[in-house]
């Protein structure tokens, strides 16, 4: 009976990391995950910060009413709105086919945008925004205004500047969620130019056995990205979920 051995005999061997790697088309799925990530997280983080600092610091009719209904947001599980979500994918007007009605083709499905537009803004994001900017005193907007600051150069001269603990946080957590998303693209894509890392690893994955080697081989290899993106904003991480708390 063979012994368990904690560590492998040698470290050297890459032929795994070859073999994994020649299986797939890897160039076109790290190309489509790191596009849809980027895009994502950008996107996210201005329409995130923007209506949370609406929510924050703006006095508008309904803002109570409108944030509760943001956070109802946050009690619906993403599964359970893929099927409305699939259909507004296929039925997006003149995209893929379809006309001004949103028919005859298939939309926005199976390209970059039914991964990303969904995505764009979210509640979490505009809940943990909303908080943070909740915590800046109300002599801030004063000054602004007799410095003749309007609402939106507020926004971009004053608080966007302070915003670098939230906003680091936020594109951590988006840029996580989004990377190892795996259930949107196996909905949203059929082809195989549009697989994502995620999708591309399920390949050593068949109906009667594992490929265990070049999978784990694969999966290190894609972590790397996130790896460096929680490395250069790690400082931040913490200082944006501790000063984002539960005030007010």
């Amino acid at each position: 009976m063979a012994s368990f051995k904690w560590l492998p005999e040698s470290f050297g061997n890459i032929e795994s990391f070859r073999q994994a790697f020649a299986m797939g088309d890897w160039f076109q799925y790290f190309k489509n995950s790191l596009f849809i990530t980027a895009v994502t997280v950008v996107g996210s983080l201005i329409f995130n910060s923007m209506a949370g600092y609406a929510f924050a610091r703006l006095k508008f009719k309904g803002r109570e009413f409108l944030f509760m209904s943001v956070l109802l947001g946050m009690m619906v599980s993403p599964q359970s709105i893929i099927i409305p979500q699939y259909v507004m994918m296929r039925s997006a007007p003149l995209f893929g086919g379809n006309n001004i009605l949103g028919q005859g083709g298939t939309g926005l499905l199976d390209t970059y945008g039914s991964l990303i537009v969904p995505f764009l803004a979210g509640a979490f994001g505009i809940f943990l925004c909303r908080q943070f900017y909740s915590t800046f005193p109300t002599s801030l907007d004063d000054a602004a205004r007799i410095d003749g600051c309007g609402v939106i150069k507020t926004y971009f001269v004053i608080y966007l500047p302070l915003s670098k603990t939230i906003l680091a946080t936020l594109t951590i957590l988006k840029s996580v969620a989004t990377w190892n998303d795996f259930f949107y693209p196996l909905i949203m894509t059929q082809s195989e130019k549009m697989k994502t890392v995620q999708l591309g690893l399920q390949m050593f994955r068949g109906s009667s056995m594992t490929h265990y080697n070049y999978l784990m081989a694969a999966t290190i290899i894609t972590v790397i990205p996130m790896v460096i993106v929680y490395a250069c904003a790690q400082k931040y991480f913490v200082q944006g979920i501790v000063s984002s708390g539960m005030k007010n």
